[in-house]
C-alpha cells in the first residue's frame, strides 16, 4: 500500500464524512461485478427444469432485485453518492452446483459505480437464497467482488485472474 495513501471518508480530525465530488469531472464510468450462490446440484437441477420454486421465477425476481438495489445503493452505504445511473443490466448463469451473478453498471458522473455494481449481485444473490432456502439450508453465497471498472482519474481497472 502506498505510503501516501489516505482514507477519504475520513476528515482530517478522524470524522466520517462524504468526499466533496464537485470538482471533478464528468465522465463515463462503468463498473462489472459478480456473486456466486452455492446452492447445490439438485436445487440447480430443478430451477434449470422449472424455472422457479414454491416463491415464483427465481431468476427473473432476483434480476429486478439488483437493478433496484443498483438504484438505491446511496440509500444502502452511507458514503454513497446518489447517481444517476444510465444502464444496469444483470445476467445470471445456472452451472453445475452454483449460480453465477454478474452485474454492468453504467452513467455518466463525478464518481464511480462500483459499489452500485457489488450491492447489484449482493441483493441479487441475497433474493436468490430467499427464494431457494425452503429446499436446502446449506447454501452459500460470494464471493462478492468487482471484476472491471473504467472512467474518472484512475482510468480502466480489470482483475486479474489468479
Amino acid at each position: 500500500m502506498d505510503k501516501d495513501f489516505e482514507f477519504t471518508h475520513l476528515s482530517s480530525n478522524g470524522s466520517a464524512r462524504m468526499v466533496d465530488v464537485s470538482g471533478k469531472s464528468i465522465t463515463h464510468r462503468t463498473a462489472k461485478a459478480e456473486s456466486w450462490v452455492l446452492a447445490g446440484v439438485d436445487i440447480i437441477s430443478r430451477l434449470r427444469e422449472h424455472g422457479s420454486l414454491t416463491k415464483g421465477n427465481v431468476i427473473e425476481t432476483a434480476r429486478i432485485a439488483g437493478i433496484m438495489a443498483a438504484k438505491r445503493t446511496s440509500e444502502l452505504i452511507p458514503m454513497c453518492h446518489p447517481l444517476a445511473i444510465d444502464s444496469v443490466e444483470i445476467e445470471m448463469e445456472l452451472l453445475t452446483d452454483r449460480i453465477r451473478i454478474e452485474s454492468f453498471i453504467s452513467c455518466d458522473g463525478r464518481t464511480g459505480v462500483e459499489m452500485e455494481a457489488m450491492t447489484a449481485v449482493s441483493v441479487a444473490a441475497l433474493t436468490i437464497y430467499d427464494m431457494i432456502k425452503s429446499a436446502g439450508k446449506g447454501i452459500e453465497l460470494g464471493p462478492v467482488r468487482l471484476l472491471e471498472k473504467t472512467g474518472g482519474k484512475s482510468g480502466h481497472w480489470k482483475r486479474e485472474e489468479v
